[in-house]
Formats: structure tokens, sequence, C-alpha cells
């Protein structure tokens, strides 16, 4: 297998601002192919620029919980309610139209990549919406999944679960990159890695994250990048969203 560079995005949440800059950092990184790991809407003020971007990079998408809800809201329309979720769904459906539900209505919850060696999936290697958040829930996982390569999202946080052999069975550690970084995948480990979040941060740094994995040298690299926060703020709050939604970017929370 010839080796190849994947340009790694997850929850995007319709935040077309932080993925432009995404993008345009990642085209000095060099990349071969785009996988998106779930959770383009939700939240954001617009759903239908980053669907048609995604297309445009003729990514390999992931049905994120995000999707799910809804594609779900389309079939059984939900009771008024309090939910910032559904709210923000709610109102992305006016947004979109036939071309982009077709398209969400494509999506695979979760895919194998024999040529990577790899499973996508967007809340863990074994279910769409199972967060990989801690080293016990890692241990989980690990203990009922056999592969050795999965890319995740979910939790908004970039970082690497692995597994390494120890006298008493196997180890698992974390490793988190708030600032970015990378990581070495060892030849005997088994790793979930995460990208981060493009469009909504939550592990306190606001900067919009993403990852390249570089298949010939088992390479993780996490970038951050600035983007244009106040924009994103303004638009959320002028499409009538919850303020909640536009004041957390600031924090990364």
């Amino acid at each position: 297998m010839s080796a190849v560079r994947l340009l790694l995005l997850s929850d995007i949440h319709a935040n077309a601002v932080a993925l432009e800059a995404v993008l345009a950092d990642a085209q000095a990184r060099r990349y071969d192919r785009v996988v998106f790991l779930g959770d383009a809407v939700g939240y954001g003020p617009r759903p239908e620029e980053v669907l048609a971007t995604l297309r445009r990079l003729d990514a390999t998408c992931i049905l994120g919980n995000h999707e799910e809800h809804l594609l779900e809201l389309i079939q059984h329309p939900a009771a008024p309610h309090n939910s910032v979720v559904l709210q923000a769904l709610e109102w992305q459906l006016t947004r979109l139209d036939s071309a982009d539900l077709h398209d969400l209505n494509r999506w695979r919850d979760g895919i194998e990549d024999p040529e990577v060696g790899a499973r996508y999936r967007h809340g863990s290697p074994l279910a769409l919406d199972q967060y990989t958040d801690s080293v016990t829930a890692a241990r989980e996982v690990f203990a009922s999944w056999a592969g050795r390569l999965a890319f995740v999202g979910h939790t908004h946080v970039p970082g690497v679960y692995a597994t390494l052999n120890a006298p008493v069975g196997e180890w698992v550690k974390f490793q988190g990159f708030p600032e970015g970084g990378s990581y070495m995948v060892p030849p005997s480990a088994r790793v979930i890695l995460n990208p981060g979040s493009v469009g909504q941060p939550r592990d306190g740094n606001p900067q919009a994250s993403y990852a390249v994995y570089d298949t010939g040298r088992s390479n993780f690299e996490v970038y951050r990048v600035s983007y244009d926060v106040p924009l994103v703020q303004r638009q959320i709050l002028e499409a009538g969203l919850p303020e909640v939604l536009a004041a957390r970017l600031s924090i990364g929370k």
C-alpha cells in the first residue's frame, strides 16, 4: 500500500468560518484524502455552507449523532421544547435543501478502511453516540473491539488513547493536544485517535482543531487554528439561535 496523508475533520457543527480557516491552514500540510468523522450540523449558523464544502472536498463522511437527530426530526417533528440541540437543528432544517438531506441520508454509521487498516466512527469504534472520553471508557472499548486503529470524534477534545503491553496486561494511557502536537503510533499499540472539533472545541482552547494522519510514518499530527470567533458569534445571534451557543465559542467549552 502506498502511503497516504489523511486530513481528519470532525464536529464542524455548521461553523463555516472555522472550517475555511482549517482548510486554508491544511493546504500547507499536504493531504491526499479527507475523512469527516461526523456532526457537520447542529449548534452553528451555516449548515448549508459546511455541507457544500464537504461535497467540494469529496470527503468520506461518517454519520454523527447530530445528523441522526436531524434526520429523525424530519420523520418525527418534535413538540416545542427548550433543548438548544433541537432548537438549532429545527432552524437548520429551514436552511437545507433536498440535495443536502439526500447527502446526509447516505452517510454511514462507521466505515472500515482496509487500505489504511482503520475504522472511522463518530463516537467510539463500537457506537455512534458513545463517548471515548476517559481512560476507563477507552479500556472498556479496547476490551470489546479487536481493531488496531480507529479515528473518532464526538468529544470535541483532540487526543489519543493507546494500549501498551504491561506485566499486568493491557495498559491504557491518554495524551491530549490542547495546543496541537504529534503522536507516533507504536507498532505494537492499539489506538483511538481524535482530531478534536473544527467548529466547537471543548478543551479550553477556542482555536479550531484538526489532524493529519500519515500512514507511511504512522504519525498523527494535531493542529490548532485561530479563526474569526466574533463573526461566528454574530452569525449565531442574527440567526436567533440560543446565546449560549455563541458565548461558548470564546472559551472553548
